[in-house]
């Protein structure tokens, strides 16, 4: 079979490929990740890359994506296109996948050490007890005498109970051999590394010497969109590093549903998004443990907190039922493993635990926030909402827990918007609009490439704050202003002029991307409004409304509100919470009562499937205007019109 050269631009990444490579699989060989929000299926349009040199046969059903202009230039689709000669291929800006503006940052949590606290441990208090999953215990054994003569495991074993007070015990066989060696030619001094299982304890290692200082742990939040990890030193529970990478199952598809059809359609199609997962935790431990100087082999536990679908691609099980009525998961909770067994660095012992899920589209990573945010511990009502394309939404105090999930759609990420993106270089991430004049803020120093979702919401409240919208999204096509436009007959509205850009194109929305965004804004309200009113309550009951997740974190909360995105309650009453999954990973981290308490949330949460939930519909068809059909809903919008009569 023919092999043929590819050079990547602008960074001119070389890779060889076989005759009829994908050119999509080509890019991700040579390390350059391309745009795919649709898995390789060709409807998204968001892989366009230039062919320069070289000839290639075109996909006759990616016409529709290009205009004259760009097929005579050589544009096509990454994954529609097969290698078939040598070729020199430009990746466009809008069709790289960059480095994001990605939260790492969470609150602290002080620990206790179990000793130090008095009372007993109850789910009033959970997170106050520093008591990692694994720990590293030295001990200093006496040696045997003809009264005391009881087995060598005995003896660690009785040490070990003086020091932690726990009872149940079990031995790994590989501990035992060699261990009479270790004992008598150390003096009697090792170190026993205990993990913690259930409702037992387990010796996993034993070492000569006082090694109890070189315990590590890494936290992981698996998003869908990034990859967060944390190195924690677990004698301490101080975080030592933070690192972060883009999902490399983008390549496969933008979002859940388009991963779980590509594992699902195909041939060996999970071994792809189960690996790439493990690729982007392994890339990130050897990063934090070569930075900080930390031997990989002293990765002793790990915890990951993902949605429903990334915990099931992590632990390499089928996906394919979540997303198909009636939508099971294959597990909810699930069982500790070692990390090896699916291919992670560290310890050959390393334990891996996933926090638990809810339902097939409320995942770890809202009953890990649910940890970190002491819903559940508290008797006053919070609600948590985690916004992006699957926005996840838990409500309740320590007596009741309800959640649900809000199909927001990819809108404000950046899908089904021309000049949307994500938080990336170039994107515009804030707008202000006064007699026309736009001005806007931008991620990085560089020209205009879209707009990402904090800059969306900024627009559509800007435009009809400005009346060069109404209330539905219809522009005003009365007014005189050389940015209000009509493109294949639709109007649209310039954010930035060609001049101002990247690609020398108008940075435009149109009423059609008006209209998903209020189709994304209003499934984001009608599920609040729904889970409320399932229990009775009005918004004022809610004591504190969280934000989670780097969207939340960028979010103009007045106009989220304005908009009718987020409720009208007091605006001292909303709190970003950050990285509100890789917070709670790492307190399961380091606390295991605090890890149990993730299973007793999960176990605890209420899921209202919105799908079949009938008040859910009303509530969604009234949220499809700005800022809601009732106006009592939203007393602080000011710019509502003036009433006759």
């Amino acid at each position: 079979m023919s092999i043929y050269k590819i050079n990547f631009m602008p960074d001119g990444r070389k890779v060889e490929v076989k005759a009829s490579t994908i050119l999509i699989e080509a890019a991700k060989k040579a390390g350059v990740y391309v745009n795919s929000l649709c898995g390789g299926q060709g409807v998204c349009g968001k892989c366009k890359v230039q062919v320069t040199k070289g000839k290639f046969k075109p996909d006759k059903n990616s016409i529709a994506f290009f205009s004259k202009e760009e097929i005579k230039k050589g544009y096509v689709l990454a994954c529609q296109t097969e290698v078939i000669d040598d070729l020199e291929v430009f990746i466009p800006p809008e069709s790289r996948i960059e480095s994001e503006q990605i939260l790492m940052d969470e609150s602290v949590v002080d620990y206790s050490k179990p000793e130090a606290v008095s009372v007993a441990r109850v789910a009033s208090d959970p997170l106050s007890f520093f008591e990692p999953l694994v720990q590293k215990i030295y001990l200093g054994l006496p040696a045997p005498t003809s009264e005391d003569n009881i087995a060598d495991i005995d003896r660690v074993i009785r040490e070990i109970r003086k020091k932690l007070n726990y009872h149940s015990f079990e031995i790994s066989f590989h501990c035992l051999r060699g261990l009479a060696e270790k004992l008598r030619n150390n003096d009697w001094k090792i170190t026993a590394t205990i993990v913690k299982h259930g409702d037992i304890w387990r010796i996993s290692q034993i070492e000569p010497g006082d090694t109890s200082n070189d315990n590590y742990g890494i936290a992981v939040d698996v998003g869908t969109t990034t990859i967060v990890a944390q190195l924690i030193h677990l004698k301490t529970g101080r975080v030592i590093g933070v690192e972060a990478s883009h999902n490399l199952q983008a390549h496969y598809g933008e979002d859940v549903i388009s991963r779980i059809v590509f594992s699902c359609g195909r041939e060996k199609g999970l071994n792809p998004l189960h690996e790439a997962v493990v690729e982007n935790i392994n890339s990130l431990i050897k990063n934090l443990c070569e930075k900080k100087g930390v031997n990989i082999g002293d990765i002793n536990s790990i915890v990951a907190a993902g949605n429903t679908t990334m915990s099931h691609l992590l632990l390499g099980l089928v996906p394919c039922s979540i997303r198909l009525d009636p939508y099971v998961p294959t597990a909810h909770i699930f069982p500790q493993i070692l990390a090896s067994d699916i291919n992670i660095h560290g310890n050959p012992e390393a334990v891996l635990e996933t926090i638990a899920d809810v339902a097939s589209y409320v995942g770890g990573d809202i009953v890990a926030g649910v940890l970190a945010t002491g819903i559940a511990d508290k008797p006053e009502t919070k609600l948590l909402i985690d916004v992006g394309t699957n926005g996840e939404i838990a409500m309740g105090n320590n007596d009741w827990l309800v959640c649900c999930s809000a199909s927001a759609g990819p809108a404000f990420e950046g899908g089904g918007i021309n000049y949307g993106m994500r938080a990336t270089l170039g994107a515009i991430e804030k707008i202000e609009i006064d007699k026309d004049e736009v001005k806007y803020k931008l991620i990085g120093k560089v020209k205009p490439r879209g707009i990402c979702g904090s800059g969306l919401i900024d627009c559509l409240y800007e435009l009809v704050r400005n009346k060069i919208i109404d209330q539905q999204g219809n522009f005003n096509l009365s007014l005189k202003s050389e940015r209000l436009i009509e493109i294949d007959d639709e109007p649209a509205y310039i954010i930035a002029f060609s001049n101002e850009t990247e690609n020398g194109e108008n940075i435009t929305i149109n009423e059609s991307e008006i209209s998903n965004l209020i189709r994304s804004k209003g499934a984001v309200f009608a599920a609040i409004k729904s889970l409320v009113d399932y229990i009775g309550m009005g918004f004022d009951a809610i004591d504190t409304f969280f934000v989670a997740g780097g969207f939340g974190n960028y979010l103009n909360i007045p106009k989220a509100i304005a908009i009718g995105l987020l409720p009208d309650i007091d605006p001292n009453k909303i709190k970003f919470v950050g990285n509100s999954s890789l917070m709670g990973a790492r307190m399961a981290l380091l606390s295991s009562h605090a890890f149990d308490r993730t299973i007793e949330i999960a176990k605890m949460m209420t899921n209202i499937e919105l799908s079949t939930y009938l008040p859910f519909m009303d509530e969604y068809v009234a949220s499809l205007f700005l800022p809601h059909t009732e106006r009592r809903l939203f007393p602080s919008v000011d710019y509502w019109p003036e009433q006759s009569g």
